[in-house]
């Protein structure tokens, strides 16, 4: 593509070369520029990508897009000039890919949690209805069938794009993706052309990037504020922030609810631990996803796929065939006739949530409630005794560990955990610093109609220690202990 080409409809300075060059790629990681290409000079919190700009010219780039201009110019290269490069990096990419989400019925979901279960239920969703979809989440990418791994919630902006173009070339009609404030903040998702957005909740988390909530909220705001007016913007109206979210929309805006009135009304019958019988807009249908907390999400994925288009009826029916997503209250149950439960809950509100729902589940289903929880490392401290408060008064037995301690001590973040409890919390609570040895522990200690609850990495399958990841996984570490059980 030439590069006046790819510029188009970006504000920018061509200080050096015709506009002419041919373009083969974009990148912004100087060890991976070929031959041709063009290098975006970002600056981030730990390298400045301006730093770089010669020794991507030594690998064959043909154009720079920084945000200041090296003194020392080399002959042949194009430079150009943008204010800021991280904010333009995804029309840039857009306008290589052909705006691929603009061909593409695209919808982001953001808030503290659900959004991989609504992002992952409605690919699944849209798939059981006879349409090619793609999903950008935490746990996985997937173009039609062909499965990625995933790092990130939301990826960089040059990989979004890439992504989505390589949906179209599969075919597909839809694309649902999870939208992390972190990729608002950072441009991750310009030149996204949204078809819809959707808002779950918004409690306390990442304010270790953020630093206040009030930031925290208007990264999320921000991204129903940008939604273009031929979208719709649905939100949670239970929800103390479900209105503030889209106070400023041009989105047509619509609401769902268990509590009030709303454009999608729902309301839980009965829950079991395999799942819950519902009312949808008046109609009863039977899911496999357990929780009140599921049943707002399974709400949020109703409502959007019927602003997309589709029957009722048929929504109805794919919705109560679909399993829970990998990590999110996935049930494991013992061969000594306990259940196991493995969540990704990481902050106060997901873990106050999966347990008040299994405190109304064993109401009926007797049996003590067990739960094991950590706290990351590098992340924000001031949940820590939150989180560890909470598990103590919804639990019968609580087990602090490690989680993914990073580059902190464990035991550091133990301690910080153990603050939040009171003296009647620590008579029922352990801390063992080893997630693996906490897991059997638990299991050991669980008698039939117990509940052992699993909760922080979810899906992961690894644990980051040091700077490291090594292969570690809460479902693999379950099953280990049900097999030894069996003997």
């Amino acid at each position: 593509m030439l590069l006046n080409k790819l510029m188009k409809g970006i504000a920018h300075e061509l200080i050096q070369g015709d506009g002419n060059e041919e373009i083969k790629k974009i990148t912004n990681d100087s060890r991976q520029v070929g031959a041709g290409e063009l290098f975006v000079a970002l600056r981030g919190a730990l390298t400045d990508g301006h730093d770089y700009i010669d020794q991507s010219i030594e690998k064959g780039a043909k154009a720079i897009l920084c945000e200041t201009i090296p003194e020392i110019r080399k002959p042949g290269v194009a430079y150009l000039r943008v204010e800021h490069t991280d904010a333009v990096i995804g029309e840039l990419a857009a306008n290589f890919y052909d705006h691929p989400s603009e061909k593409l019925k695209l919808v982001g979901v953001t808030g503290t949690n659900g959004k991989t279960t609504i992002a992952t239920l409605l690919y699944r969703l849209f798939n059981g209805l006879g349409h090619k979809s793609g999903l950008i989440s935490t746990v996985c990418v997937i173009v039609d069938k062909e499965e990625i791994p995933s790092k990130l919630t939301t990826p960089d902006a040059l990989s979004l794009q890439k992504y989505f173009a390589q949906m179209v070339d599969a075919g597909c009609e839809y694309a649902f993706m999870e939208v992390s404030s972190h990729s608002v903040v950072q441009h991750r998702i310009g030149g996204a052309y949204f078809r819809g957005g959707i808002f779950t909740n918004l409690t306390r988390d990442h304010l270790d990037f953020h630093k206040t909530f009030e930031n925290y909220l208007h990264a999320k705001q921000s991204f129903f504020d940008d939604l273009p007016k031929e979208a719709f913007a649905l939100t949670n109206l239970d929800e103390t922030n479900g209105a503030v979210m889209v106070q400023n929309t041009k989105a047509d805006v619509y609401g769902y609810a268990l509590k009030r009135d709303a454009d999608f009304k729902g309301r839980i019958l009965e829950q079991h631990l395999d799942g819950t019988d519902m009312l949808f807009d008046g109609t009863e249908a039977t899911t496999r996803l357990v929780g009140t907390f599921n049943a707002y999400n399974l709400l949020a994925v109703y409502g959007a796929a019927l602003l997309l288009g589709a029957p009722k009826d048929e929504v109805l029916r794919v919705l109560s065939s679909l399993r829970p997503v990998d990590g999110r209250f996935q049930t494991l149950t013992s061969p000594k006739g306990y259940v196991a439960i493995v969540d990704y809950a990481h902050t106060p509100d997901a873990l106050k949530n999966v347990l008040e729902t299994l405190s109304d589940l064993q109401k009926h289903h007797g049996g003590r409630i067990i739960t094991v929880v950590g706290a990351g490392g590098n992340r924000d401290h001031g949940k820590r005794p939150i989180m560890a408060s909470t598990a103590a008064g919804l639990s019968d037995i609580l087990i602090l560990t490690s989680d993914n301690p990073r580059d902190e001590d464990p035991e550091a973040i133990l301690d910080m955990m153990w603050e939040g409890l009171n003296p009647e919390d620590v008579n029922h609570s352990l801390r063992i610093t080893s997630r693996r040895e906490a897991i059997r522990t638990a299991c050991t200690m669980a008698l039939p109609k117990d509940i052992v609850l699993i909760a922080g990495k979810g899906h992961e399958t690894y644990q980051e220690v040091k700077g490291v990841r090594h292969h570690f996984s809460d479902v693999e570490e379950v099953e280990m202990v049900f097999d030894a059980q069996k003997q």
